[in-house]
């Protein structure tokens, strides 16, 4: 994927907006990025998209903002001199495509079918849209038509909300997905921004999932660990499960061999895609200690320690 794809998967989300009135751009782009997705795609379904766009990129220049819904030459062009940092068709044109991969902006077209996927590919791209993707299967069609497809990924768009996003985000073939239910027409045109940047922030936590794994408790050495870990099994009935480095009593009790992170003991925070956390969390000032950092066959981050202790302890993600 190039580097606009690679950034949109970070970020996971791609609210789709069809804005009326191009005033709204400047304070709907600072609701999405306080919200924590900084991208949009605005269609070309409106009269304002070309400005929206425009006002966008020149106002808030770290955002990832696309153009929606393009179909021909000169609506490309259009969006290519407001500002798009990529190009989306709802469907596969392929001299429409091969004009805007001319024109030096990503394309992510349109496709439904095993046949449009083929057509991307010999047109040199790894990353399509899936359109509309809950009227045409879902991600047990996605699933299907990526099987041949090893290298290409999919931006799902179409009847994506809160209860179905985990389900597309989970497909590692999916590098994103297209939605629109936190930034609804009549809220943008009511000017209801902070209901749309509270959305937001409801859709980033949906999709990152935080939730506390296990807690690990430091020990002086592997018979102070064992010693710990059959109290806890003997007092409140859990099973010992024993590890390389621990014991864990129970699905959520670790204790380690030795003195292990944290003056404490270490807290572990599950997620649904430590990728994203990561991005998402460096938004908001974290840092990670990168040699902790352990990676799953496809290459995505698995496991992450947090450079700095919280009330004491080490904080480490690990991928759900």
């Amino acid at each position: 994927m190039d580097k606009v794809c690679e950034e949109l998967y970070k970020i996971g989300i791609v609210p789709v907006i069809a804005i009326d009135d191009a005033k709204d751009a400047e304070p709907l782009a600072k609701a999405l990025i306080e919200g924590g997705l900084p991208a949009a795609e605005i269609t070309f379904r409106t009269d304002a998209a070309e400005e929206a766009i425009r006002i966008i990129s020149e106002k808030y220049p770290e955002m990832i903002v696309g153009a929606g819904t393009v179909l021909n030459k000169e609506q490309a062009d259009r969006a290519k001199a407001a500002g798009a940092k990529f190009i989306v068709s709802p469907g596969f044109n392929r001299s429409n495509v091969e004009y805007i991969q001319s024109i030096g902006v990503p394309v992510v077209p349109g496709t439904a079918t095993p046949g449009e996927v083929e057509q991307a590919i010999e047109l040199g791209l790894d990353a399509v849209k899936f359109f509309p993707a809950e009227q045409n299967g879902g991600i047990a069609k996605i699933k299907a038509m990526a099987a041949p497809y090893g290298k290409v990924h999919f931006m799902p768009t179409g009847g994506i909300n809160k209860n179905n996003i985990n389900d597309y985000l989970s497909f590692d073939k999916v590098f994103c997905c297209g939605g629109s239910w936190m930034v609804k027409n009549d809220m943008i045109a009511e000017g209801r921004f902070d209901e749309i940047r509270n959305l937001v922030k409801d859709a980033v936590s949906t999709m990152l999932g935080f939730k506390l794994v296990h807690v690990g408790v430091n020990s002086a050495d592997k018979a102070e660990a064992e010693k710990a870990a059959n109290l806890f099994c003997s007092l409140f009935g859990f099973e010992r499960d024993d590890r390389s480095a621990s014991y864990f009593a129970g699905p959520d009790i670790e204790v380690m061999h030795m003195q292990g992170r944290g003056t404490m003991g270490h807290l572990a925070i599950g997620t649904h895609s430590v990728d994203r956390a990561v991005y998402h969390l460096g938004k908001k000032g974290v840092e990670f200690d990168e040699s902790t950092y352990q990676y799953d066959q496809n290459g995505h981050l698995k496991f992450a320690y947090l450079k700095d202790e919280i009330g004491g302890f080490a904080v480490h993600l690990i991928k759900m």
